[in-house]
């Protein structure tokens, strides 16, 4: 479990570090070169690690069910989305979005037990710790106006 955890933040780290360097790109191109290059260099050094380390899963491609290979799709999604919401609120509020949104998604997929995944309970506990996460990025993103004298939310000029 706790190689697991490990993994978890390095990963969570990596999808921050990814939003930085995908909003360079984007800054000097566009969002779908930017996609396009970062899935790009992705598939490069995935299909070369592929090769060097499992070299003979590769076959088992074509044993699965087509539409499992929908995540790449996905994946483009995801990239495309994560350059547009930074333009336009930043790394920071946009990773905590995507966070809530991800253990949102997470909590109805498995309680529904969709996409051969197991059935896991909901419970109110679990929906309640979404809703303290929620609660949190609500408090991380107010901030006091530049007059002082009214709040106001984290936004960006360009909306």
């Amino acid at each position: 479990m706790v190689i697991g955890m490990i993994i978890a933040v390095i990963a969570g780290a990596a999808i921050s570090l990814q939003t930085v360097f995908n909003n360079k790109v984007n800054e000097q191109t566009g969002s779908w070169t930017t996609t396009t290059l970062a899935l790009g260099m992705g598939f490069i050094f995935a299909a070369t690690a592929t090769i060097m380390i499992e070299g003979r899963e590769l076959g088992k491609l074509l044993e699965m069910d087509s539409w499992y290979w929908y995540g790449g799709v996905i994946g483009v999604g995801v990239v495309f989305c994560l350059v547009q919401a930074i333009k336009r609120l930043g790394p920071t509020f946009t990773i905590s979005i995507v966070l809530v949104a991800q253990l949102g998604t997470a909590l109805f997929w498995d309680s529904m037990g969709w996409l051969g995944l197991e059935k896991i309970p909901f419970s109110f506990m679990k929906l309640a710790g979404i809703l303290l996460i929620i609660s949190g990025v609500v408090v991380f993103s107010y901030r006091k106006s530049s007059t002082g004298n009214e709040p106001e939310t984290q936004r960006s000029s360009s909306d």
